[in-house]
């Protein structure tokens, strides 16, 4: 079999996509034929990023709506797949981080981190998962972290979600499976993205990333592009249930 990853007339939602990785990997699916529906929050920023991938030839569509508000975001998905006929490929991105000391995490913030970061890709599965269904093609790639193999102090519920997102990947991939869809997560280490600004600008922390990755260096926004291609591909097809992790050796190595 030839490799194939040619993603024309894929239609693939990206959540979180007006910045940082979500903005890259819809623009890498765009570059490779696909449809791609942004999404942020943000009604002018998402208008912005449409503007700028067609502008580049990238065929982009809007869709701006807060992921972790359930029923907005079911019928979000239902607007789309009435506008575009399907969702092939659903890119679980968008996600915060809030930096507490477990001891003092009050219950509100807690539940806040895991309505955005797992509760709500549970959703957007479930939502886009029944359009690929009906086509018996999908694939859903939940975009993870290191976190979800280790962890760090004053993080837990970042931690705690992206643990779970590993087993939600899990979780679908074998329910799905047998309709034609595959998911996998992608585990990024530490990446250069404006979220990550005040830790790159920290001497202390910078010389800390670099020090424990073997590659010696932040990675960059373009070098995940590769793995969500591949997993959205035909290509990725028998790839199921599993974790990419892309972090320069970071979790490979033990010093």
């Amino acid at each position: 079999m030839s490799v194939d990853f040619n993603l024309t007339g894929r239609v693939a939602l990206v959540t979180g996509s007006t910045r940082g990785i979500g903005r890259a990997l819809a623009k890498a699916l765009g570059e490779q034929g696909a449809d791609v529906v942004i999404n942020g929050r943000g009604v002018e920023a998402v208008a912005e990023t449409v503007d700028e991938f067609t502008s580049k030839g990238i065929q982009a569509h809007a869709a701006a709506f807060d992921v972790a508000d359930t029923e907005v975001a079911k019928h979000a998905v239902q607007a789309q797949i009435a506008a575009l006929g399907k969702i092939d490929i659903l890119v679980n991105n968008a996600g915060i981080i809030h930096r507490e000391s477990l001891l003092e995490l009050d219950d509100q913030n807690w539940q806040h981190v895991i309505d955005v970061n797992l509760s709500a890709c549970f959703v957007m599965a479930r939502e886009c998962g029944k359009s690929m269904v009906e086509n018996n093609w999908g694939r859903i790639i939940n975009i993870a972290s290191v976190m979800a193999l280790v962890a760090r102090p004053t993080i837990a519920p970042y931690v705690s979600t992206k643990h779970g997102l590993a087993g939600l990947t899990k979780a679908l991939a074998v329910e799905l499976g047998p309709h034609g869809i595959t998911a996998n997560s992608i585990n990024p280490g530490y990446i250069v993205t404006d979220i990550n600004e005040a830790l790159i600008n920290d001497p202390e922390f910078n010389e800390l990333v670099k020090r424990r990755t073997p590659v010696g260096r932040w990675g960059t926004v373009d070098e995940l592009a590769g793995a969500c291609i591949f997993l959205a591909s035909n290509s990725g097809a028998y790839t199921n249930g599993t974790m990419i992790t892309v972090d320069g050796g970071m979790t490979a190595a033990l010093y």
